[in-house]
Protein backbone atom coordinates (compact mmCIF):
# COMPACT_ATOMS: atom_id res chain seq x y z
CA UNK A 1 0.00 0.00 0.00
CA UNK A 2 1.58 3.88 -1.31
CA UNK A 3 1.91 6.15 1.62
CA UNK A 4 -0.29 8.30 0.24
CA UNK A 5 -3.34 5.75 0.58
CA UNK A 6 -2.13 4.40 4.37
CA UNK A 7 -2.33 8.20 5.26
CA UNK A 8 -5.82 8.56 3.80
CA UNK A 9 -7.06 5.76 6.09
CA UNK A 10 -5.25 6.80 8.92
CA UNK A 11 -6.65 10.02 8.79
CA UNK A 12 -10.30 9.01 8.05
CA UNK A 13 -10.33 5.93 11.11
CA UNK A 14 -9.32 9.61 13.06
CA UNK A 15 -11.84 11.41 11.59
CA UNK A 16 -14.40 8.98 12.63
CA UNK A 17 -12.84 7.81 15.81
CA UNK A 18 -13.90 11.25 16.85
CA UNK A 19 -16.92 11.95 15.02
CA UNK A 20 -18.46 9.08 17.09
CA UNK A 21 -16.97 9.99 20.07
CA UNK A 22 -18.78 13.79 19.92
CA UNK A 23 -22.06 11.80 19.23
CA UNK A 24 -21.48 9.75 21.56
CA UNK A 25 -21.31 12.62 23.86
CA UNK A 26 -24.06 14.54 22.37
CA UNK A 27 -26.05 11.43 23.45
CA UNK A 28 -24.93 11.09 26.98
CA UNK A 29 -22.13 8.28 26.73
CA UNK A 30 -20.71 7.48 30.58
CA UNK A 31 -17.25 7.81 29.03
CA UNK A 32 -17.57 11.00 27.25
CA UNK A 33 -19.20 12.61 29.63
CA UNK A 34 -16.48 12.76 31.63
CA UNK A 35 -14.96 16.23 31.96
CA UNK A 36 -11.76 15.32 30.89
CA UNK A 37 -12.96 13.47 27.73
CA UNK A 38 -15.92 16.07 27.14
CA UNK A 39 -12.66 18.91 27.36
CA UNK A 40 -10.19 16.81 24.86
CA UNK A 41 -13.31 16.66 22.53
CA UNK A 42 -14.22 20.13 22.84
CA UNK A 43 -10.61 21.29 22.06
CA UNK A 44 -10.20 19.41 19.24
CA UNK A 45 -13.32 20.81 17.69
CA UNK A 46 -12.32 23.92 18.57
CA UNK A 47 -8.57 24.56 18.19
CA UNK A 48 -7.38 27.66 16.97
CA UNK A 49 -4.20 29.18 16.56
CA UNK A 50 -4.89 32.49 18.20
CA UNK A 51 -5.96 30.71 21.38
CA UNK A 52 -8.41 29.14 23.41
CA UNK A 53 -12.11 30.29 22.24
CA UNK A 54 -14.06 29.17 25.15
CA UNK A 55 -16.96 31.23 26.20
CA UNK A 56 -15.30 33.60 29.40
CA UNK A 57 -17.76 34.70 31.84
CA UNK A 58 -19.15 38.45 31.31
CA UNK A 59 -18.63 40.57 34.29
CA UNK A 60 -21.87 42.58 35.15
CA UNK A 61 -22.56 45.36 34.26
CA UNK A 62 -21.84 48.86 36.76
CA UNK A 63 -25.51 49.63 38.35
CA UNK A 64 -24.38 52.95 37.61
CA UNK A 65 -22.64 55.96 36.40
CA UNK A 66 -18.45 55.88 37.65
CA UNK A 67 -17.96 59.00 39.72
CA UNK A 68 -16.05 61.42 37.98
CA UNK A 69 -13.42 63.94 39.01
CA UNK A 70 -14.47 67.80 38.75
CA UNK A 71 -12.74 70.00 36.50
CA UNK A 72 -11.22 72.92 38.32
CA UNK A 73 -11.83 76.75 36.35
CA UNK A 74 -9.11 78.87 37.39
CA UNK A 75 -10.24 82.43 38.67
CA UNK A 76 -13.96 80.96 37.57
CA UNK A 77 -16.78 79.61 39.96
CA UNK A 78 -19.23 76.66 39.46
CA UNK A 79 -22.60 77.22 39.01
CA UNK A 80 -24.44 75.40 41.64
CA UNK A 81 -27.45 73.44 40.93
CA UNK A 82 -30.49 71.85 42.85
CA UNK A 83 -31.97 68.46 41.86
CA UNK A 84 -36.16 68.57 40.75
CA UNK A 85 -36.31 64.85 40.94
CA UNK A 86 -34.12 63.02 38.72
CA UNK A 87 -33.40 66.77 36.72
CA UNK A 88 -30.14 68.75 37.65
CA UNK A 89 -31.89 72.19 37.58
CA UNK A 90 -29.29 75.46 36.79
CA UNK A 91 -30.01 79.05 37.42
CA UNK A 92 -28.59 80.84 34.67
CA UNK A 93 -28.57 84.99 34.79
CA UNK A 94 -27.23 87.13 31.56
CA UNK A 95 -26.45 90.82 33.26
CA UNK A 96 -23.40 93.21 32.84
CA UNK A 97 -20.27 92.85 34.97
CA UNK A 98 -17.10 94.54 36.00
CA UNK A 99 -14.36 92.30 35.57
CA UNK A 100 -11.17 93.53 36.97
CA UNK A 101 -8.47 91.65 34.74
CA UNK A 102 -5.24 93.66 35.63
CA UNK A 103 -4.41 95.26 39.06
CA UNK A 104 -4.54 98.22 36.98
CA UNK A 105 -7.20 97.30 34.85
CA UNK A 106 -10.91 97.16 35.70
CA UNK A 107 -13.44 96.49 32.29
CA UNK A 108 -17.30 96.99 31.89
CA UNK A 109 -18.39 93.62 30.30
CA UNK A 110 -20.96 91.41 29.83
CA UNK A 111 -21.26 87.58 31.39
CA UNK A 112 -23.41 85.52 33.55
CA UNK A 113 -24.40 84.94 37.41
CA UNK A 114 -21.77 88.23 38.04
CA UNK A 115 -19.04 86.51 36.10
CA UNK A 116 -16.94 86.64 33.25
CA UNK A 117 -16.21 84.72 31.82
CA UNK A 118 -19.38 82.95 33.29
CA UNK A 119 -19.19 80.27 35.65
CA UNK A 120 -18.77 76.41 34.74
CA UNK A 121 -21.90 74.38 34.21
CA UNK A 122 -20.93 70.46 35.28
CA UNK A 123 -23.23 67.57 34.01
CA UNK A 124 -22.54 63.81 33.86
CA UNK A 125 -23.40 62.13 30.59
CA UNK A 126 -26.99 60.76 30.54
CA UNK A 127 -28.46 63.29 33.06
CA UNK A 128 -31.02 65.92 32.49
CA UNK A 129 -31.00 69.44 32.73
CA UNK A 130 -32.96 72.44 33.26
CA UNK A 131 -31.05 75.55 33.06
CA UNK A 132 -34.04 78.87 33.95
CA UNK A 133 -32.16 81.58 32.07
CA UNK A 134 -33.00 84.94 32.97
CA UNK A 135 -32.15 87.63 31.07
CA UNK A 136 -30.69 91.29 32.70
CA UNK A 137 -29.27 93.18 29.73
CA UNK A 138 -30.42 95.93 28.26
CA UNK A 139 -31.32 94.18 25.07
CA UNK A 140 -32.46 90.71 23.73
CA UNK A 141 -29.90 87.24 24.38
CA UNK A 142 -30.52 83.62 23.87
CA UNK A 143 -27.92 80.67 24.75
CA UNK A 144 -26.60 78.04 22.16
CA UNK A 145 -25.26 74.99 23.75
CA UNK A 146 -22.17 74.89 21.60
CA UNK A 147 -20.97 71.27 20.38
CA UNK A 148 -24.46 69.71 21.95
CA UNK A 149 -26.49 67.65 20.46
CA UNK A 150 -30.18 68.97 21.69
CA UNK A 151 -33.55 69.50 20.23
CA UNK A 152 -33.93 72.22 17.39
CA UNK A 153 -36.05 74.00 20.35
CA UNK A 154 -33.23 73.99 22.76
CA UNK A 155 -31.01 75.46 20.12
CA UNK A 156 -31.06 78.82 21.36
CA UNK A 157 -30.69 80.54 17.39
CA UNK A 158 -33.12 83.61 17.62
CA UNK A 159 -36.02 83.90 15.28
CA UNK A 160 -34.80 80.33 14.44
CA UNK A 161 -34.81 77.36 16.74
CA UNK A 162 -36.81 80.50 19.46
CA UNK A 163 -37.65 84.00 19.71
CA UNK A 164 -35.22 86.19 21.38
CA UNK A 165 -35.39 86.18 24.60
CA UNK A 166 -36.64 89.90 26.22
CA UNK A 167 -34.88 92.16 28.70
CA UNK A 168 -36.25 90.66 32.07
CA UNK A 169 -38.31 88.06 30.86
CA UNK A 170 -36.98 84.16 31.33
CA UNK A 171 -36.41 80.91 29.11
CA UNK A 172 -36.18 77.22 30.33
CA UNK A 173 -33.84 75.27 28.54
CA UNK A 174 -33.97 71.36 29.36
CA UNK A 175 -32.26 68.39 27.25
CA UNK A 176 -30.92 65.25 28.25
CA UNK A 177 -27.32 64.99 27.71
CA UNK A 178 -26.16 61.86 25.78
CA UNK A 179 -22.71 62.91 25.15
CA UNK A 180 -19.39 63.41 26.84
CA UNK A 181 -16.51 65.60 26.33
CA UNK A 182 -15.63 69.88 26.43
CA UNK A 183 -18.60 72.00 25.48
CA UNK A 184 -19.21 75.28 25.90
CA UNK A 185 -22.37 78.32 26.02
CA UNK A 186 -22.19 81.11 24.81
CA UNK A 187 -24.41 84.12 23.56
CA UNK A 188 -25.47 83.60 19.62
CA UNK A 189 -25.06 87.20 19.25
CA UNK A 190 -21.68 87.91 17.40
CA UNK A 191 -21.11 91.42 19.23
CA UNK A 192 -22.13 89.90 22.92
CA UNK A 193 -19.83 86.96 22.39
CA UNK A 194 -17.24 90.12 22.08
CA UNK A 195 -18.44 91.23 25.49
CA UNK A 196 -17.85 88.19 27.20
CA UNK A 197 -20.63 85.81 27.04
CA UNK A 198 -19.47 82.61 27.28
CA UNK A 199 -19.01 80.10 29.71
CA UNK A 200 -17.94 75.82 30.08
CA UNK A 201 -20.67 73.17 29.37
CA UNK A 202 -18.47 70.03 30.96
CA UNK A 203 -20.10 66.65 29.97
CA UNK A 204 -18.14 63.80 32.24
CA UNK A 205 -18.49 60.82 31.15
CA UNK A 206 -20.91 57.81 32.30
CA UNK A 207 -17.56 55.32 32.24
CA UNK A 208 -14.75 57.14 33.10
CA UNK A 209 -11.83 58.02 31.03
CA UNK A 210 -8.68 55.71 30.32
CA UNK A 211 -5.90 56.73 31.44
CA UNK A 212 -7.48 58.26 34.44
CA UNK A 213 -6.55 62.01 35.50
CA UNK A 214 -5.78 63.36 38.29
CA UNK A 215 -6.18 66.77 38.11
CA UNK A 216 -8.48 68.58 35.41
CA UNK A 217 -8.10 72.18 34.78
CA UNK A 218 -10.18 74.21 32.34
CA UNK A 219 -9.22 77.57 30.53
CA UNK A 220 -11.09 79.86 28.37
CA UNK A 221 -9.18 82.16 25.48
CA UNK A 222 -10.49 85.57 25.19
CA UNK A 223 -9.69 88.74 23.28
CA UNK A 224 -10.05 92.55 24.55
CA UNK A 225 -10.41 95.61 22.08
CA UNK A 226 -9.87 98.12 24.70
CA UNK A 227 -9.01 101.96 23.88
CA UNK A 228 -6.49 104.18 25.97
CA UNK A 229 -8.86 105.35 28.86
CA UNK A 230 -11.88 103.74 27.94
CA UNK A 231 -13.53 100.68 30.10
CA UNK A 232 -16.09 99.16 27.68
CA UNK A 233 -14.78 96.70 25.11
CA UNK A 234 -14.89 97.77 21.43
CA UNK A 235 -16.40 95.15 19.85
CA UNK A 236 -16.35 96.30 16.33
CA UNK A 237 -12.67 96.32 16.56
CA UNK A 238 -10.82 94.28 14.53
CA UNK A 239 -7.22 94.60 16.52
CA UNK A 240 -7.29 93.15 20.18
CA UNK A 241 -4.66 94.43 23.07
CA UNK A 242 -5.90 93.02 25.99
CA UNK A 243 -5.29 89.07 25.93
CA UNK A 244 -7.06 86.47 29.01
CA UNK A 245 -7.17 83.29 30.33
CA UNK A 246 -10.62 83.00 32.21
CA UNK A 247 -11.02 86.61 32.04
CA UNK A 248 -7.87 87.75 33.70
CA UNK A 249 -4.46 88.63 32.10
CA UNK A 250 -1.10 87.65 33.59
CA UNK A 251 0.18 87.81 36.15
CA UNK A 252 -3.03 88.33 37.91
CA UNK A 253 -3.77 84.64 36.75
CA UNK A 254 -4.34 81.87 39.31
CA UNK A 255 -1.54 79.10 38.52
CA UNK A 256 -2.73 75.37 38.20
CA UNK A 257 -1.59 73.04 41.20
CA UNK A 258 -0.54 69.43 40.45
CA UNK A 259 1.40 66.65 42.23
CA UNK A 260 4.73 65.30 40.96
CA UNK A 261 4.04 61.71 39.81
CA UNK A 262 0.53 62.71 38.52
CA UNK A 263 -1.62 63.19 35.35
CA UNK A 264 -2.85 66.05 34.21
CA UNK A 265 -5.78 66.90 31.91
CA UNK A 266 -6.39 70.63 30.43
CA UNK A 267 -9.56 71.26 28.68
CA UNK A 268 -8.76 74.97 26.47
CA UNK A 269 -11.79 76.55 24.80
CA UNK A 270 -11.14 79.57 22.37
CA UNK A 271 -13.97 82.07 21.74
CA UNK A 272 -12.30 84.97 20.36
CA UNK A 273 -11.44 86.50 16.83
CA UNK A 274 -8.09 84.50 16.77
CA UNK A 275 -6.32 81.34 16.84
CA UNK A 276 -4.05 80.35 19.69
CA UNK A 277 -1.07 77.96 19.59
CA UNK A 278 -0.70 76.53 23.71
CA UNK A 279 2.62 75.80 24.72
CA UNK A 280 3.55 73.98 27.87
CA UNK A 281 7.42 74.54 28.88
CA UNK A 282 9.28 71.52 29.97
CA UNK A 283 6.41 68.36 28.92
CA UNK A 284 4.86 67.03 26.53
CA UNK A 285 1.32 65.97 26.06
CA UNK A 286 -1.36 64.33 23.50
CA UNK A 287 -4.25 65.16 22.32
CA UNK A 288 -7.24 63.34 24.14
CA UNK A 289 -10.24 65.64 22.67
CA UNK A 290 -12.01 68.15 21.06
CA UNK A 291 -15.29 70.22 21.15
CA UNK A 292 -16.91 66.80 19.70
CA UNK A 293 -15.86 64.51 22.56
CA UNK A 294 -12.76 62.07 23.46
CA UNK A 295 -10.70 60.62 21.13
CA UNK A 296 -9.56 57.91 20.58
CA UNK A 297 -6.17 56.24 21.96
CA UNK A 298 -4.91 55.20 18.50
CA UNK A 299 -4.80 59.35 17.16
CA UNK A 300 -3.31 60.17 20.23
CA UNK A 301 0.82 61.68 19.66
CA UNK A 302 3.09 63.86 21.23
CA UNK A 303 3.44 67.42 21.43
CA UNK A 304 4.06 70.56 23.01
CA UNK A 305 2.11 72.91 21.13
CA UNK A 306 -1.41 72.51 20.45
CA UNK A 307 -3.37 75.20 18.13
CA UNK A 308 -6.67 75.61 19.25
CA UNK A 309 -8.74 77.50 16.58
CA UNK A 310 -11.78 80.15 16.82
CA UNK A 311 -14.90 77.91 18.56
CA UNK A 312 -13.07 74.93 19.17
CA UNK A 313 -12.01 73.06 22.05
CA UNK A 314 -8.80 70.98 22.47
CA UNK A 315 -8.34 68.80 25.37
CA UNK A 316 -4.55 67.59 26.18
CA UNK A 317 -3.05 65.48 28.80
CA UNK A 318 0.12 64.86 30.25
CA UNK A 319 2.35 63.22 33.23
CA UNK A 320 3.78 65.38 35.62
CA UNK A 321 7.03 63.70 35.82
CA UNK A 322 8.85 67.04 36.52
CA UNK A 323 9.12 69.14 39.51
CA UNK A 324 8.92 73.07 38.36
CA UNK A 325 6.78 75.77 37.37
CA UNK A 326 6.38 75.44 34.28
CA UNK A 327 4.44 78.13 31.74
CA UNK A 328 1.48 77.37 29.95
CA UNK A 329 0.99 80.22 27.62
CA UNK A 330 0.17 81.40 23.92
CA UNK A 331 2.62 81.77 21.77
CA UNK A 332 2.02 84.27 19.06
CA UNK A 333 4.45 87.29 20.77
CA UNK A 334 1.85 90.10 21.25
CA UNK A 335 -0.43 87.73 22.97
CA UNK A 336 2.77 87.34 25.20
CA UNK A 337 1.95 90.92 26.66
CA UNK A 338 -0.34 93.38 27.98
CA UNK A 339 -2.04 96.91 26.37
CA UNK A 340 1.09 98.93 27.42
CA UNK A 341 -0.96 101.86 25.99
CA UNK A 342 -2.96 102.71 28.67
CA UNK A 343 -1.26 101.78 32.06
CA UNK A 344 -1.06 105.25 33.09
CA UNK A 345 -4.49 105.58 32.63
CA UNK A 346 -4.22 109.56 31.04
CA UNK A 347 -0.57 109.24 29.87
CA UNK A 348 0.77 106.75 27.24
CA UNK A 349 4.00 104.07 27.95
CA UNK A 350 6.31 104.86 24.95
CA UNK A 351 8.55 101.77 24.38
CA UNK A 352 10.32 103.16 21.37
CA UNK A 353 12.04 106.38 22.65
CA UNK A 354 12.52 106.02 26.33
CA UNK A 355 15.29 106.53 28.56
CA UNK A 356 16.16 103.97 31.17
CA UNK A 357 15.29 106.85 34.57
CA UNK A 358 11.89 108.08 32.39
CA UNK A 359 10.88 104.29 32.02
CA UNK A 360 11.30 103.68 35.91
CA UNK A 361 9.77 106.61 37.06
CA UNK A 362 6.64 105.68 34.69
CA UNK A 363 6.77 102.38 36.13
CA UNK A 364 7.07 103.41 40.39
CA UNK A 365 3.99 106.08 39.35
CA UNK A 366 2.01 103.25 38.15
CA UNK A 367 3.35 101.05 41.24
CA UNK A 368 1.98 103.80 43.28
CA UNK A 369 -1.70 103.70 41.92
CA UNK A 370 -2.65 99.85 42.34
CA UNK A 371 -0.25 99.58 44.68
CA UNK A 372 2.43 97.22 44.19
CA UNK A 373 6.58 97.47 45.13
CA UNK A 374 7.76 97.75 41.04
CA UNK A 375 11.19 96.59 40.86
CA UNK A 376 13.59 97.45 38.45
CA UNK A 377 13.89 95.81 35.44
CA UNK A 378 16.36 93.66 34.14
CA UNK A 379 19.86 95.48 33.12
CA UNK A 380 20.42 96.91 30.08
CA UNK A 381 24.08 98.27 28.28
CA UNK A 382 25.56 101.64 29.11
CA UNK A 383 24.92 102.85 25.27
CA UNK A 384 21.91 100.85 25.33
CA UNK A 385 19.86 104.29 23.78
CA UNK A 386 22.63 104.55 21.15
CA UNK A 387 21.75 100.90 19.61
CA UNK A 388 19.20 101.03 16.76
CA UNK A 389 16.02 99.04 17.85
CA UNK A 390 16.29 99.55 21.30
CA UNK A 391 14.24 99.67 23.42
CA UNK A 392 12.06 96.16 22.82
CA UNK A 393 11.66 94.19 25.86
CA UNK A 394 14.02 96.17 28.09
CA UNK A 395 11.10 98.31 29.82
CA UNK A 396 8.29 96.05 29.51
CA UNK A 397 8.57 94.51 32.63
CA UNK A 398 5.80 94.84 35.02
CA UNK A 399 6.73 92.93 38.49
CA UNK A 400 3.70 93.02 40.96
CA UNK A 401 4.16 89.81 43.08
CA UNK A 402 2.29 91.33 46.12
CA UNK A 403 -0.89 93.13 44.24
CA UNK A 404 -1.30 88.92 42.59
CA UNK A 405 -0.35 87.61 45.98
CA UNK A 406 -2.61 84.62 46.40
CA UNK A 407 -1.88 80.85 47.84
CA UNK A 408 -1.18 79.67 44.24
CA UNK A 409 1.90 81.90 44.02
CA UNK A 410 3.47 80.76 47.24
CA UNK A 411 7.01 79.95 46.90
CA UNK A 412 7.81 81.48 43.42
CA UNK A 413 11.21 83.45 43.29
CA UNK A 414 10.65 87.27 44.03
CA UNK A 415 9.94 89.65 40.90
CA UNK A 416 8.40 86.20 39.89
CA UNK A 417 5.35 88.14 37.87
CA UNK A 418 7.88 90.40 35.84
CA UNK A 419 8.10 88.59 32.75
CA UNK A 420 4.44 87.47 32.97
CA UNK A 421 1.87 89.19 30.67
CA UNK A 422 -1.23 88.43 28.88
CA UNK A 423 -2.18 84.81 27.77
CA UNK A 424 0.22 83.48 30.35
CA UNK A 425 0.18 80.95 33.33
CA UNK A 426 2.02 78.53 35.73
CA UNK A 427 1.50 74.56 36.36
CA UNK A 428 3.58 74.02 39.26
CA UNK A 429 4.65 70.52 40.00
CA UNK A 430 5.09 69.75 43.67
CA UNK A 431 6.48 66.95 45.54
CA UNK A 432 4.58 65.03 47.97
CA UNK A 433 5.24 67.25 51.01
CA UNK A 434 5.08 70.56 49.23
CA UNK A 435 1.86 69.55 47.02
CA UNK A 436 -0.13 68.95 50.55
CA UNK A 437 1.19 72.54 52.25
CA UNK A 438 -0.35 74.04 48.87
CA UNK A 439 -3.48 72.17 49.44
CA UNK A 440 -3.78 73.29 53.15
CA UNK A 441 -3.05 76.73 51.63
CA UNK A 442 -5.42 76.88 49.37
CA UNK A 443 -7.98 75.48 51.29
CA UNK A 444 -7.68 77.69 54.23
CA UNK A 445 -6.39 81.07 53.01
CA UNK A 446 -4.20 83.14 55.57
CA UNK A 447 -5.82 86.31 57.01
CA UNK A 448 -3.79 89.65 56.52
CA UNK A 449 -3.16 89.74 60.29
CA UNK A 450 -1.46 85.95 59.60
CA UNK A 451 -0.11 87.13 56.54
CA UNK A 452 1.49 90.26 58.33
CA UNK A 453 2.91 87.92 60.74
CA UNK A 454 4.67 85.91 58.69
CA UNK A 455 6.38 88.63 56.79
CA UNK A 456 7.89 89.86 60.29
CA UNK A 457 8.92 86.08 61.00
Amino acid sequence: MSGNRRRFFQDAAFFSAGFFGLAEALRGNTQASDPKTARAIEQGRHHSPYGDHKKKETPPAPSGPDPYLRMTTPDLPDLPHEMDGAVKVFHLIAEPVKRKIAPFKTIDAWGYNGSCPGPTLQVQQGERVRIIFENRLPESTSIHWHGLEVPIEQDGVPWISQKPIAPGEKYTYEFTVHQEGTFFYHSHGAMQEMMGMIGFFVAHPERSYKPHADRDFGVILQEWAILPNNTVPNTAAMEYNWLTFNGVSAPAITPMIARLGSRVRLRIINMGMDHHPIHLHGNQFVLTGTEGGRAPESTWYPMNTVLVGVAQARVVEFDAKYPGSWMVHCHLPHHMMNNMMDLLRDRAIETANTTDARALSQMETLAKSVPFEHVHHSPIAENANSVPGFPQDAFMEMGMDDAVEKPETHGLPPNWSAGMMGMMTLVRVLPDKEYEEMMHRIKSPATPAQKEHHHES
